[in-house]
């Protein structure tokens, strides 16, 4: 079986924040999640989040994307693994990952899962112009591990050395478990550590290998807000690099924002200062102008969307949408559609080559084909406790500022009145006109305009 075990019970002090440091975003997902996601990907069986500070937050949030186990209080990253009940006596391979580290890649886990199918233990292991204050990698004349120095604890020639330990294992399951009923806190901290698990190995005479990552960005680990802006950049350009070489032109790499999961078609062209996140789908030859937000929604082909902000919804193919639109709540965009400035859409459905200008909100209505929308119209859909539906029909009209008080009917072919405010159901082919009676009164206008004049 593969597992894995994401350390993520560290509050994070450097991070000047409430939350647990796992939980700040790179793009739009927490760390931990795209953790979660990519070992899931791989088809990990279990995946283990060890939490203690802001756990509430964690689990809340991923809810059965992982299990979990609870460090209170945290002594050590051993101590955190010997938390991980789930694990003891189970065959197979354990990766175990720090929290912080949501930037390595599938490819970099699977190829320690291959590596230690013959080893006790495997570190992933990072070549540094500057290893800082990082636990050096001591290895054998067979190029195996020795130990792992702490920096403090190095030597001259030591310090010296630039292969560096990542904090990234991969274990074979029940050694790791033998291992850690070994482990002793005789330090100055008094915490039991993974590293040590290094010399026990040895003592054991099981093996150790090191393996080198080829992009050392894949394990850099966030402690701060400067890290966390670095990580963002990173991944913002892993990301949009993917999607040049898969036939998507953008036209500003710096100022456009993709997310991890989203999926987009060939000869679609994005513009800058695009924010385009979560289950998101995009087809191809679509023309996405500056200044869009879309998230969890379907986007087809060929369609023109300026300015505007998508959620939760689905736009077919041929659409022209904005500037300024807003659909939200699981609206259902047809083919052919026009939607201009200003307009809102909740829960809305928009039957094929239907046009809906400007200044309009149509919430929980079911819109059919070729029906015309004139400016101002609103579907009055909640009575301060319940939502209602409003239906329009295939060919109608709605004329400017217009009032359709839900629950209602407008049928087929049929014509509300501009200035309306309509209460009762509308017949197919049917002409609804709902307004006061207007009464001039001679002279006052005058009247009332010379008395502002004083």
């Amino acid at each position: 079986m593969k597992a894995a075990i994401i350390m993520a019970a560290g509050k994070g002090t450097r991070m000047q924040s409430k939350l647990p440091k796992t939980m700040h975003k790179i793009l739009d997902k927490p760390m931990i999640e795209h953790l979660v996601d990519t070992l899931n990907q791989m088809g990990v069986e279990k995946v283990i989040s060890v939490v203690g500070y802001g756990k509430e937050a964690i689990m809340d949030y991923l809810k059965d994307k992982c299990e979990y186990a609870v460090q209170e209080p945290q002594l050590g990253t051993g101590h955190a693994i010997m938390q991980v009940k789930q694990l003891e006596s189970v065959q197979g391979y354990t990766l175990v990952i720090n929290g912080d580290c949501p930037l390595v890649k599938e490819e970099t886990l699977n190829l320690l899962f291959e590596e230690v199918k013959d080893s006790a233990m495997v570190v992933l292991t990072s070549l540094e112009e500057d290893p800082a204050q990082y636990g050096r990698i001591i290895r054998k004349e067979d190029n195996t591990i020795d130990r792992i120095v702490e920096y403090k604890d190095c030597s001259s020639e030591e310090v010296c050395i630039n292969e560096i330990n990542t904090g990234i294992y991969a274990f074979n399951n029940e050694l790791l478990f033998e291992g850690l009923k070994k482990i002793n806190n005789n330090n100055q901290q008094k915490e039991y550590y993974i590293t040590d698990l290094v010399e026990i190995f040895n003592r054991d005479k099981k093996q150790v290998k090191a393996v080198i990552v080829e992009d050392r960005e894949e394990t850099s680990g966030i402690n701060d807000r400067f890290e966390l802006l670095r990580a963002n950049k990173i991944l913002q350009k892993r990301i949009n690099q993917k999607w040049l070489a898969q036939g998507v032109t953008l036209l500003d790499m710096e100022n456009t924002y993709i997310g991890s999961d989203v999926e987009i078609g060939m000869d679609t062209v994005i513009y800058p200062n695009n924010y385009i996140y979560g289950k998101t789908k995009i087809g191809s030859d679509n023309l996405i102008l500056s200044g869009c937000y879309i998230e969890n929604s379907t986007i087809g082909n060929e369609n023109y969307i300026d300015n505007s902000r998508i959620t939760d919804s689905e736009i077919h193919n041929k659409v022209r949408l904005g500037p300024y639109a807003h659909l939200r709540n699981a609206c259902n965009i047809e083919d052919d559609n026009r939607i201009g400035n200003f307009v809102e859409m909740k829960n809305t459905s928009l039957g094929k080559d239907s046009r809906c200008a400007h200044l309009t909100y149509l919430g929980d209505t079911r819109v059919g084909s070729k029906v015309n929308f004139g400016c101002g119209v609103v579907t009055v859909n909640y009575d301060g406790k319940n939502k209602f539906e409003t239906e329009i029909g295939d060919e109608s009209f709605v004329g400017s500022n217009v009032n359709l008080i839900a629950p209602i009917k407008i049928g087929k072919q049929a014509v509300v009145a501009a200035g309306s405010t309509v209460y009762e159901d509308v017949e197919e082919g049917a002409l609804a006109i709902a307004r006061e009676k207007q009464v001039n009164k001679a002279g006052y206008g005058l009247k009332y305009l010379s008395k502002e004049k004083k």
